[in-house]
């Protein structure tokens, strides 16, 4: 039996609007740039730039309806008056851009040259080889990486030849042919792991003593060394501590990635661009957003022009009609992305502003132990903002400060209670930890319990597993790999 009844129910939907400005706000600035220019792209509607002529527009009005990409719209609807008013200048024609005239424009060039693999092919030209011989030599260099190795097992590239290059060989014959490849500059290119890749910059270099020493730890002894037994090898080859040590320093000088030290190869390198910059100016705190985040944009005054033939068009085809539907949704999709712009600047300078003043300690000073413990929950309370707002902010943005440019969620932080009671950042302990160990006695490093045990002495009452994980987290090793004769 079917029956009628009503039924309440609260529920929250986000406007399209709130989307796209949720997806703004996470955007850095090189991003942000390249959203902005598909948009100019996307939609005629919107234009760049100074606009020499009062735009006729008025401001977005926030009230009306969600737009609908599937709503039809009736030209007769209209109200073409809304979109010809000049009632108000709207907020984004009276912003200032932070670049000035006098600026210095400053870009990052990029070197043109040869890539890494041609550079490895032209000196490959240099051999004389059968077809057959520099098939497969072409083959190994294209599948050097970027460090310069070779990280493929030959029976793979045995089977790839095969079916790539109808070249039918053996592993035998790859693996002769490999040897040809390690002849090429830079030195140790090509090897299949790190043992190998010394090793061969070892065989290119002058026999001296400590050379020949430092070839047989590497050939006889990698994981020994790997692990600094030195003891084991100094018996191993009988040697005393100083020859030992004269033998590690050539290990050390050598190239563990050589293929990073080829200048000319053409890796896009992405160049971190800050989106804020924070100056010390008679002693106070200055905040400024990176210019590149506030564009000027206008409605393009073409799209004016047009609603306004409209208007004065007696007799209304159906293609005008049709014309003033598009113009419609264009003006409106311009004018929603040019507010939301301008919330997505006023959201990122709010949200830094509170960051830098709860830090302002530590941007005055650049000292990491002033660092107050600080969680997306306080500036989000701060700024009467959501958490999830905040996180988009500090998860993908930078700022220039006097003490370098820092990804912002590094302010960011746990606390401890120390032993007088006060709540302390875990970046302020992580400091010390990292001041400590790079003083320590490194023929005698620390224990991870000796480390809590030193820290507990200076008012940080921890564990020797978080002295472990803090460790972990600031890329140091366990004290036997710390170790140096």
């Amino acid at each position: 039996m079917l029956k009628q009844f009503l039924q309440f129910k609260l529920s929250q939907k986000l406007s399209p609007q709130q989307i796209q400005l949720m997806k703004l706000i996470q955007l850095p600035t090189q991003e942000f740039e390249q959203r902005l220019k598909q948009e100019l792209e996307e939609n005629p509607a919107l234009d760049s730039g100074k606009e020499e002529i009062v735009d006729e527009f008025d401001d977005f009005d926030n009230t009306q309806d969600d737009y609908n990409d599937n709503e039809t719209i009736e030209a007769d609807d209209i109200n073409v008056d809304d979109y010809l008013s000049d009632d108000d200048i709207p907020d984004y024609k009276t912003s200032v851009n932070n670049y000035s005239s006098d600026d210095e424009e400053k870009t990052m060039p990029y070197a043109a040259g040869t890539s890494f693999t041609q550079h490895l092919i032209n000196q490959l030209n240099t051999f004389t080889l059968g077809e057959e011989a520099y098939q497969i030599a072409e083959f190994l260099v294209g599948s050097v990486d970027d460090s310069g190795y070779i990280r493929r097992d030959l029976e793979d590239i045995v089977d790839d030849l095969a079916f790539t290059q109808s070249v039918y060989t053996d592993s035998s014959t790859v693996n002769n042919i490999l040897k040809i490849v390690h002849q090429l500059d830079p030195a140790g290119v090509g090897a299949r792991n790190l043992q190998e890749c010394l090793s061969i910059q070892l065989h290119r270099k002058e026999k001296t003593p400590e050379i020949e020493l430092a070839i047989r730890i590497i050939d006889e002894t990698f994981d020994q060394f790997t692990k600094k037994h030195y003891k084991k090898l100094i018996a191993k080859f009988n040697i005393n501590e100083e020859q030992l040590r004269d033998a590690i320093h050539e290990i050390e000088r050598l190239n563990p990635k050589p293929g990073g030290s080829y200048a000319g190869n053409n890796r896009m390198v992405e160049h971190v661009v800050p989106d804020f910059a924070i100056k010390i100016v008679d002693g106070e705190l200055e905040l400024t957003l990176n210019g590149r985040n506030a564009p000027e944009l206008h409605v393009s005054r073409e799209y004016s022009n047009m609603m306004k033939g409209y208007k004065e068009s007696k007799e209304k085809s159906k293609a005008q009609k049709d014309a003033v539907q598009f113009i419609k949704q264009k003006l409106d999709a311009a004018k929603w992305f040019i507010e939301a712009i301008r919330q997505r600047q006023q959201t990122l300078f709010v949200t830094m502003s509170a960051i830098m003043h709860y830090q302002k300690e530590y941007f005055l000073t650049g000292d990491e132990r002033k660092l107050r413990p600080m969680i997306l929950k306080d500036i989000a309370d701060e700024i009467d903002m959501d958490v999830s707002t905040v996180s988009r902010v500090a998860n993908s943005k930078y700022v220039d400060t006097p003490y370098g440019t820092k990804l912002i969620k590094e302010f960011f932080s746990e606390s401890m209670t120390n032993d007088k009671g006060e709540e302390v950042s875990t970046r302020e302990i992580k400091k010390i930890l990292e001041t400590v160990v790079e003083n320590e006695n490194k023929k005698k490093p620390l224990t991870d319990e000796a480390l809590a045990k030193i820290l507990k002495e200076k008012g940080y009452p921890i564990a020797r597993r978080t002295v472990a994980k803090y460790r972990e987290q600031l890329d140091l090793p366990v004290a036997r790999l710390r170790k140096k004769i």
